[in-house]
Parts: C-alpha cells; sequence; structure tokens
C-alpha cells in the first residue's frame, strides 16, 4: 500500500513534486494525486465485451484492449499493435488471439505475439507482444488490474453478498464524470448537500451519528429525518417507504474504502438495508481530470413479487436525476481547479478532511510525460516497461 510521510516522501522513495503542494501549508494538493493502479478497477460491463467482440477501455491514459476469446474469457492487452501502433480494439479475435486490422499480426491473452503471416527468415527479429493485464470478471462488470502484476492475485476484489442474494435485484451504471476521482468521494461521503436535491427529495434533515477512521478507509453514519417539502416517487420506491416516508428516520452508512465506495440505507424499523450502493471511479485521462463512475445499486425486492418490475422506470429516473444533479456540481468543481491552477476549497467539516488524507495517502504521484507525448501526466505508482 502507497503511504506518505509528514515530508510527503512516497512509499516507493520518490518525492512529491514541488508544484503538487500548496505553497503555504505545504499540503499536497489532492487533485494532483493519482489512483493507486494496484487494484482491482471496473473498466467495461460485461455486455459491452461481446462473444468474439473487442471494446476500447482506459485507465489513467492508458488504453486498453478488451476482447473476448470463443471460449467466452476475457483478456486485457495494451492498446496498440507492436508493429504500427494501430489499436488492437480495431483488431478481429480469432479463438483466444486477437489479430491486428491492419498487418494481421496475431496476440495471445498474454500480449505475446503468436504469428506474424508473412515474416520470413531474412527478415528482423519482431517485437516480444505488448503488456498484458490481469483481468477477471465479476458482478456483471470487467475488472484489470493496472499496477504490479505479481500483486494482482493478492489484491481482492470487492465482496458484494447482496449481489448474488434473491432478496436483492440490481440496477447497474456507467457515467464518464469531467472532474478528479476525488470530488466523487467527497460528493458521496458529505450528506450535508441535500439542498442540491431538494426538488427530488424535498427537505431532508441529514444529522452526522458518527464516524470513524484509519489509514485506508473512512466510514460515516447518518440518521435522516424529512422535514417538508415534494418528494419523487422514485425516492420512495427505492426506500421502501424510508426517506420518502412522511415521518420515517433513517440510518444511512456510508464507507470510503480505498478505492471504492458504498452506502446502505436501512429504514426505521428495518432488519437489513433497502437498498446498497457500491461504487468505483476509475480515472481516464492522464491527468485524471475524468472519470468513470461505475454503481452496483442493489435494491430489496419488496413482499409482493413484481412490483419492483413496475417501479424500476421510476427508481431508475429517480436515481439519473439525483445523479446528473451531483455531476453538475462535482463537474463545476473541477471547473474551477482548473481555472484556478490550485485547491482553493476552504473544507470545514472534519469527515471531508479525513477522508481526503485517505485517498491523499493511498494515492500516488502523477509524473508529467515525455515532451514528445504532449506533456500529459501518467500514474507512476508501480515501474514502467
Amino acid at each position: 500500500m502507497s503511504e506518505t510521510d509528514e515530508a510527503g516522501t512516497f512509499s516507493g522513495g520518490d518525492e512529491w513534486p514541488s508544484e503538487h503542494r500548496d505553497p503555504v501549508t505545504g499540503r499536497i494538493d489532492l487533485r494532483r494525486v493519482g489512483a493507486n493502479p494496484d487494484f482491482w478497477y471496473p473498466v467495461a460491463l460485461s455486455r459491452n465485451v461481446r462473444s468474439k467482440g473487442t471494446f476500447a477501455a482506459t485507465f489513467a491514459g492508458e488504453r486498453i484492449a478488451l476482447y473476448r476469446g470463443e471460449s467466452g474469457t476475457v483478456y486485457a492487452l495494451e492498446d496498440r499493435c507492436a508493429h504500427r501502433q494501430v489499436p488492437l480494439s480495431m483488431g478481429v479475435v480469432e479463438g483466444e488471439a486477437l489479430r491486428c486490422c491492419y498487418h494481421a499480426w496475431a496476440y495471445r491473452g498474454d500480449g505475446r505475439i503468436s504469428q506474424i503471416p508473412y515474416l520470413s527468415k531474412g527478415d528482423g527479429r519482431p517485437p516480444r507482444g505488448v503488456r498484458g493485464y490481469p483481468v477477471r470478471e465479476a458482478y456483471g462488470l470487467v475488472f484489470a488490474f493496472p499496477g504490479d502484476p505479481d500483486k494482482a492475485a493478492d489484491a481482492p476484489l470487492p465482496d458484494l453478498p447482496a449481489f448474488g442474494s434473491p432478496r436483492y435485484k440490481t440496477m447497474t451504471y456507467s457515467r464518464t464524470v469531467r472532474c478528479h476521482y476525488s470530488f466523487m468521494h467527497e460528493n458521496l461521503l458529505d450528506m450535508n448537500h441535500q439542498f442540491l436535491h431538494r426538488g427530488v427529495v424535498g427537505r431532508l434533515h441529514p444529522e452526522l451519528l458518527d464516524y470513524r477512521t484509519d489509514e485506508q478507509s473512512v466510514e460515516a453514519r447518518y440518521l435522516f429525518s424529512h422535514a417538508g417539502g415534494k418528494r419523487n416517487r422514485g425516492a420512495s420506491l427505492l426506500a421502501s417507504e424510508g426517506i420518502g416516508g412522511s415521518d420515517s428516520c433513517d440510518v444511512m452508512t456510508i464507507r470510503t474504502a480505498y478505492p471504492y465506495q458504498t452506502l446502505d440505507l436501512v429504514p426505521e424499523n428495518a432488519e437489513r438495508p433497502a437498498f446498497r450502493l457500491w461504487a468505483a471511479y476509475v480515472p481516464e485521462d492522464a491527468e485524471q481530470r475524468r472519470c468513470r463512475a461505475f454503481g452496483l445499486l442493489m435494491i430489496e425486492k419488496p413482499r409482493f413479487p413484481g412490483v419492483l418490475q413496475l417501479a424500476w422506470p421510476l427508481i431508475r429516473r429517480f436515481t439519473e436525476r439525483v445523479f446528473a444533479e451531483d455531476r453538475m456540481a462535482v463537474e463545476a468543481e473541477q471547473r474551477a481547479w482548473d481555472e484556478q491552477g490550485e485547491d482553493r476549497n476552504r473544507e470545514v467539516f472534519s469527515l471531508i478532511l479525513d477522508v481526503r488524507e485517505v485517498l491523499r495517502t493511498n494515492g500516488v504521484p502523477l509524473r508529467p510525460r515525455p515532451a514528445a507525448s504532449g506533456g500529459a501526466a501518467v500514474c507512476d505508482g508501480r515501474e514502467r516497461g
């Protein structure tokens, strides 16, 4: 796990660049901290990687070609042919191999070249291939491990028992948000922004009951009560008349456990959550100012069969509207950072100050790329071959 000491030294021995620090406090600017690649990150929905098909994914500026072989296994390769750099995601799947669409060089699932159709004895020695990424499928998502491949076997996938439970039905989300991933963690964890959603949930009063933190996580519990105003019907259906009920007091538990985030809502007098949310925010560009938000919303099924199916479109519209409002806010925060060139936020909520420290401590420095590649930054938590 990556850690920084008081001087801001990365665990690998590298110091954080001076331009990443606040000139007054000396603290590392969180918006210049990269996501640690030594975790499993969702990079695509499983249904988007079709049989004998390809899919172009990204992680922090690294282009990844996903493809599904004839056996149904998904593979992940660096998205470039070692020959002419044409994206392999434009290629053709043959058996368990991926063939470049240009000169038909073929690659195994580990990235090694398996065939060059026209290669003769007098030709030059070909390259070994391209990088292959550890890849796994779970929960309807394709996870890639963009960090040190030797660490992949010991790194756990998220544990989501509600996903396969007959008590819950899952709604899946995948949306691009134009902001640094840290804004997303702060947005979900800080429930004091309910004024933003007043048009769909009415006037909600969140009370922070308690929270706890350690080096890798922050968990907060809120008590929600309704203080009036009109609520969207989808909110009532989602929370089993919990947050939507007239006099309900519901407990919401939100947890950032690096690099993932979860939310459970338990209505008053209920035995288990009315819904459970799991989310991951995967940086797309090298500077990590844009991320892909993957979400699994696991909703408890009511006693009467078919009711949830009928309510599904209303719940979907409600959640999409809430997400759109949150996206509007976090993208505005990112635009302010871009314009100012630094983080001028003046946060006062201790919970958010603590989650920032967790993200800062577990993240990695962003390093500038060579000038030939446009000067973009890359996530430098591992050695690059």
